[in-house]
Parts: C-alpha cells; sequence; structure tokens
C-alpha cells in the first residue's frame, strides 16, 4: 500500500506512508461515526477484519520501536511516576525548537499551515478518555470521568474543548481534509485511536493520554504566544491558553490517581504505559521535524 518509506529505528515501513495512514483515518472516521443498520453489513464486517489487522500490524510495529527505552521503566510505583515524568524533559519530541519559534517568529501562513496540520491529526482527547475508561478500576475510572467532564466544559457548551478547536479551524479557514494532510500527523492520530479502541492497548492508551498531559502546556503557550503576537484575540487563543494552564492540572493528578493506582495493582502495567506514552512522542516528535522541513525551507 503506496510507497515504502525508510523511518529511523523501523527499516522500511509498509504503514509509515501517506497511502496507509490516509486509508486507515478514513476507515477510523466511518467506524467511529453514528450510523444506522444497513443491508451490506456482513460485508463491512469482513472490511472491518482485514483493517484491524493492518491496524494492529501498524501498532505492533511502532511497540518494536520503543521496546528497548520502555523495557528500561521501572515496575515499582514511585520509580515508574518518576520515569514517567521525566519524560517531560527527556521524552522524544520535547524541546523542540519548531514552538520558540512559532512563539516569536512566525507568520500568519505559517500559523495555518502548522495548525491545519494539527487540527487534521486531533482524535479527541475526550472521545478517547471515553474509549479507554471502560472497564478500568474504579479508583482510576474516577479520575478519567473527572478529566472527561474537563473536556465537556463541565455541562457548560461554550467550555467544550473540541467546539473550541473547531473554532480555531473556522476563524483561520484552515485546510483539515485527509488528503491535504501529512502522513506523521494522521499516523498520530491513528495510532492514538488504534490504541483507545483495542482493549489489549488499554494500558498503552492509558500511558498515550496521559503523556499528552505532561507535555502539552508549554507547547501550547508557546502556540498561544504565537497567535497573540500576530493579533489574534482571544477566541482564537483561547483553546491553547487553556490548555497551557489546565493540563499541569491535569497531569499531575493523571499521574497520581490513574498511573500509580493502575501500576500498583499490576505493576506489568508500566511497561504498556511506558510504550503507549512513547509511542505518542515518537509520532509527535515526527510531525514536528515534518512541519518544520515544511515550513523552514
Amino acid at each position: 500500500m503506496a510507497t515504502r518509506l525508510r523511518c529511523e529505528g523501523l527499516g522500511s515501513s509498509q504503514f509509515l506512508n501517506d497511502g496507509f495512514q490516509q486509508a486507515l483515518a478514513r476507515w477510523n472516521h466511518v467506524r467511529l461515526s453514528p450510523a444506522l443498520p444497513t443491508a451490506d453489513w456482513s460485508r463491512l464486517l469482513d472490511e472491518d477484519h482485514r483493517m484491524q489487522r493492518l491496524e494492529g500490524a501498524f501498532v505492533e510495529e511502532l511497540r518494536v520501536e520503543v521496546a528497548a527505552r520502555a523495557a528500561a521503566a521501572p515496575q515499582d510505583v514511585d520509580g515508574f511516576v518518576a520515569w514517567f515524568e521525566d519524560l517531560k524533559a527527556t521524552g522524544p519530541g520535547q524541546d523542540d525548537p519548531l514552538f520558540p519559534w512559532l512563539a516569536n517568529e512566525a507568520g500568519v501562513e505559517d500559523f495555518r499551515y502548522f495548525l491545519g496540520q494539527e487540527a487534521a491529526g486531533e482524535a479527541g482527547f475526550e472521545d478517547l478518555t471515553a474509549l479507554v475508561q471502560v472497564k478500568v478500576p474504579a479508583a482510576a475510572k474516577m479520575e478519567l470521568a473527572n478529566n472527561y467532564w474537563d473536556e465537556m466544559g463541565r455541562g457548560n457548551p461554550k467550555g467544550m474543548h473540541g467546539p473550541m478547536l473547531d473554532g480555531v479551524v473556522d476563524a483561520l479557514g484552515l485546510h483539515t481534509e485527509i488528503e491535504e494532510t501529512v502522513w506523521e500527523s494522521l499516523a498520530l492520530a491513528n495510532a492514538m485511536t488504534a490504541m483507545a479502541t483495542n482493549r489489549r492497548y488499554a494500558w498503552h492508551a492509558i500511558g498515550a493520554l496521559g503523556v499528552i498531559e505532561l507535555t502539552a502546556p508549554d507547547r501550547s503557550r508557546a502556540t498561544a504566544d504565537g497567535l497573540r503576537r500576530l493579533g489574534f484575540g482571544k477566541e482564537v487563543s483561547r483553546y491553547f491558553d487553556l490548555h497551557a494552564v489546565l493540563d499541569v492540572k491535569h497531569s499531575e493528578d493523571w499521574n497520581a490517581k490513574v498511573i500509580a493506582p493502575l501500576v500498583a495493582e499490576d505493576p506489568r502495567r508500566a511497561a504498556a504505559m511506558a510504550e503507549g506514552a512513547l509511542i505518542r512522542l515518537t509520532a509527535g516528535a515526527r510531525c514536528f521535524e515534518r512541519y518544520r522541513t515544511v515550513l523552514w525551507n
């Protein structure tokens, strides 16, 4: 499916390319959208099975890429939480030079490209959290529910995070079509969706979502600063201003109330969470590198 690329740590990959990631993104869009019964449901199940096997192979390839580093993560609670929190400083893609540039130098068209790619690759934190929490132990489920409620504006439609991002897309006239999105951004969303929708990757998904909360504030702050510098008002920067502040508390609670009790209950979950976090950060790092290649040339 499409051209094979050489990617660091993966050699020749059949998955890290436009053709596969676009096909997976289109399938995810269809299978996750509410629908009505159709007469060809059996044929659709056959297609789902084919795509699920490809999706699984994609995730397994990503696991191989991060396996060595993930295997070094401690399995005791305090050690693992410390290792996890250190990813903010040492994880893939951290302190990427793209973000100081966005804050201080990027122009309007640069932002339109960057935010268009980011919005197109947004899998929906609230939906991913809702999928992940199914049958999770009660203590962790409670914090996941609290995080979800924040994402939903705590019952205030104007505070819902998803529509806030949609407002940025509309205000800037961004292009978020699958065909106009680089495969790196699609791969990030597809990996997050795969981990959240397949229960064998549930602990991976919790690690991946937790590391978003851990690492997003600084990037969000830089993005908001750049938008203000260019004269955009609060309605455009609000989504990023909110995540620059709120995700700090979310991360603290996620680590203390989700990761710690889950690892305490079963230390084997630490390796899965480590892999999920590193898969998410590595996917993000690929995006940042691709964006810089486009914007700085």
